[in-house]
This record gives structure tokens, sequence and C-alpha cells, in this order.
């Protein structure tokens, strides 16, 4: 038989496959623990993006496992982003920025809604110069129901303050020249007429469509809540007079009853600066001009810092303390209101908050309800002081009012929601959808005017 020099030859059935290059573990290395992780896996456990995996492994290496020859060095530990021991000095500097930073924005806001404040007080007073002595005289007009709505309507949107309006009544009442039956439908339109301002200031976010949108469904959320109000209790009015009772009733129980002075710490901050600036432009027109002015630059720089301080601490101290459900938003309403005496201060402040995304229409829905409330304080504040029946009647008749409303519409508030959101949604759309709906605004406010005329 033949042999060669290497050794015998091997039967066919028994030849060895060659051994690969790479090594194959054996059963009892695949239960010994496993290499530390190379630098790649480390970043790829960190986070950082990890480099393809090439197709087949080079010899000498057993397959899945990464290359030995080729191991990237480890990551250092700052650039590990879940290390610890990551220098803390960076993360300090930029928290105390953004502490500085949330400080500065928050002496900006109080800034800017001082000015805001300031703006609807000269505002207010330009409105009163230029309709205060109207007013008395368009009272003195109302012959019959209809007429009265719409006088008090017309007057309230002339001087935007309801309380001046339900002053005149009081005194008209008081001194016998119009009779309680008209008051309370003067008292109803004044009510709606008190509701211009926030409209007026949803203006300043008609640059950007979506956000004006909510702007203006918060701005006439309380005109639709105080018109539907008027249309269900003012038939009911003329027909059964059950204001009308309550008032007589409330007269004879309160009568005598002594009063409280309210002090109105919004008054207290602004009336120096604003006092100084009557003094220095005494005509209503360039006054009412200079009211807008200041109104629409400190509502911008309300809506900048708050589009900032949206995404930090703001959005949860509105919705979890002040509006963190019905109750809480419609008794910071009311006191806030009480407070500052006047309702349209108080909705004109959540506008800029739910067009900036801060709030929904639906968290400062009751916050309306409870300053339609508030605003009612004065008057009753001041008719117990007067002590005179007129007083307390005209008074109660503003309350009754706005119960009964708040009766009616708290239960049925999809009607006012859906009503403003539609409005909203419609004057969002487009220029010309804006201009549609402002038209139809401005028409409305003017029909007591044709009423007048056309009487």
């Amino acid at each position: 038989m033949h042999t060669s020099c290497l050794g015998p030859a091997r039967p066919e059935g028994r030849r060895r496959s060659p051994v690969p290059a790479a090594r194959i573990l054996t059963p009892v290395e695949t239960l010994q623990e496993p290499a530390p992780p190379t630098g790649r896996e480390e970043a790829r456990a960190a986070g950082a993006p990890a480099s393809r995996a090439p197709a087949s492994a080079p010899p000498g290496e057993h397959v899945g496992l990464p290359a030995r020859a080729k191991t990237a060095p480890a990551a250092p530990p700052q650039a590990l982003a879940g290390s610890s021991t990551a220098d803390p000095r960076p993360t300090l500097a930029r928290a105390r920025a953004a502490d500085h930073g949330d400080l500065l924005c928050g002496l900006g806001f109080l800034a800017a809604l001082y000015a805001f404040l300031l703006s609807v007080d000269l505002m207010s007073t330009a409105f009163g110069l230029l309709g205060g002595g109207f007013a008395s005289q368009l009272l003195h007009q109302a012959s019959n129901p209809v007429a009265g709505l719409m006088i008090g309507l017309l007057t309230t949107s002339l001087v935007q303050s309801s309380s001046l309006t339900t002053s005149l009544a009081v005194g008209l009442v008081a001194m016998d020249i119009l009779p309680l039956r008209l008051a309370v439908p003067i008292v109803m339109g004044a009510n709606i007429g008190t509701t211009v301002t926030s409209t007026i200031i949803s203006l300043g976010h008609i640059s950007r469509r979506a956000e004006f949108s909510r702007a203006f469904s918060a701005g006439v959320i309380h005109d639709c809540y105080n018109i539907l109000t008027a249309a269900v209790l003012f038939p009911i009015e003329c027909l059964f007079h059950p204001i009308e009772s309550i008032c007589v009733w409330m007269a004879g129980e309160f009568a005598g009853a002594g009063g409280l002075r309210l002090i109105s710490p919004l008054r207290e901050l602004t009336a120096p600066i604003s006092k100084a600036l009557v003094r220095l432009v005494p005509h209503a027109v360039p006054l009412l001009l200079l009211a807008l002015l200041a109104l629409f630059l400190a509502l911008t720089g309300m809506v900048k810092i708050m589009r900032r301080l949206v995404m930090t601490r703001i959005e949860r101290f509105f919705g979890r303390v002040l509006f963190r459900n019905d109750l809480a938003g419609f008794s910071f309403g009311w006191i806030l209101t009480a407070l500052v005496q006047s309702s349209s201060v108080t909705t004109s402040l959540a506008v800029p908050l739910v067009g900036t995304g801060v709030l929904s229409l639906r968290k400062i829905y009751p916050y309306a309800l409870g300053a339609n409330i508030g605003t009612t304080v004065t008057c009753v504040l001041a008719a117990f002081a007067l002590g005179k029946p007129a007083g307390i009647m005209v008074a109660g008749a503003h309350l009754t009012f706005n119960l009964m409303g708040t009766l009616i519409f708290y239960p049925a508030r999809a009607l006012p929601l859906g009503l403003a959101s539609w409005l909203g949604r419609t004057a969002g759309r487009s220029q010309r959808h804006t201009a549609l709906i402002l038209a139809l605004y401005l028409l409305f406010f003017s029909l007591p005017v044709i009423y007048i005329l056309a009487h």
C-alpha cells in the first residue's frame, strides 16, 4: 500500500472538515462572565449613535461579538449623558441663568400688566368724557322696556362702565324720574354693553390666526352669556316681573342697613399716573388714542412674555391652582372683580391667557360667571351705604339678573361655549371672515342707535 510522507492516508468517510478561522466557544466558555463592554457599547448604552456593524466578521473573531482588533477608544465621562462623573458646573450655570430669565420675565410681566390696567383705566375715563353727559340724557329717554334695554346697552358701550350706568339709574329712580320697571331692562342692557373691552383686546392677536381664534372666543364669551341671559329673562320680566318683585322685597328687608366703603387696589395703584395723564391730555379723543396705544403695547409685551413662560411655571400655576376646577375659577373671578371693581378688567385679563394657550375657553367660563357676580358688589355696598330703597332695588336688580343667568347658563353652558367657539373659529379662518364677524359685531352694537333714531 502506498504511503505518503505525510503519513497514512485517511479513509474518505472519516475526513475532517477544515477548522475555520473564527474560534468557536465551548459550552464552558459560554457560561463564563462576558468581557467588559467596549467603548462602542458604552456609547450605545448612553444613547450615542453606533456605527453600522460590518456584514461579515473578520477572521479571528467570534461571530456576533465586537471585533477586538478594532475596538474604539472609550468615550470620556463628560461625553456620556448618563455618567455620574459629569461636571455639574455647566448644569448649575444653566439653572441659574434660567432662574434669572424667569425673574426678569416675571418683572416684565408685572410691568406690562400695570400698563395694561392703566390703559383700561384711561380708556374708561376717555369714554366717560365722550359720553358722560350724553349718557344721563339717554336714560331720560327710556319710555318702554325695549327702549330701556337699548339705552342701557348703548350707554354702557359709550362709557364702558356698568357701574356708572347703574349709578345713574339709581339716581333717576330715587328722584322718581325713572320707574323701577324700566330700570330693570336698563341694568340688563348695561350687562351686555360692558363686554366690549375684552373684544377690543382680542384684536391684539389678529396677526396670528390660531391665536386670534382662541382670543376672540375668549373675548366674546362674556357677550354670548349676557346676550343669551337677556334673551331668556327679558321676555319673562316683561310678562311676569319676577326681578322687580325680588327687588321690592330686598328694599323692604334691607332698607336702612349700614354700608361699607370698598377700596379698590386697582384704582389706588393706577390713580396717580392716570390723573397725571388726564391733566396732560384733558381732551377725550387724544386720551382715547393714548389709551389704545398703551393697551396694545402692554398686550404685546404680556403675550410675548407668556409665550416664554407658558413652557415653565405659569401654565401649571393657572391650570392647577387658580383654575383647577369650576368652583375655584368662579371664586377667583368673583373675588378679583370685587377687589378691582371692574368686570371689564378681570374678563380682559383672561383673553391673552386663552390666546396664548395657557387656559382653555372651558376653563375661563366659570371665571367669567364669577366676574359677573363680583361686579355687583360695589353697587350693592354703595346702595346699603346710601340707605335709600331706590338704590337697594336697582342694586338688587343687578344682582338678581346675574344670579339667575348663572343658575340657567352654568348647567346649559354648552350653548354660550359653542356660540363663542364658533365665532372664534369663523373669525380666525381668513381675513374676509374676520372682517365679516367684526362687521356683524359692530352692527349688533349699532342696533340701539338705530332703534333710538327710529323712535
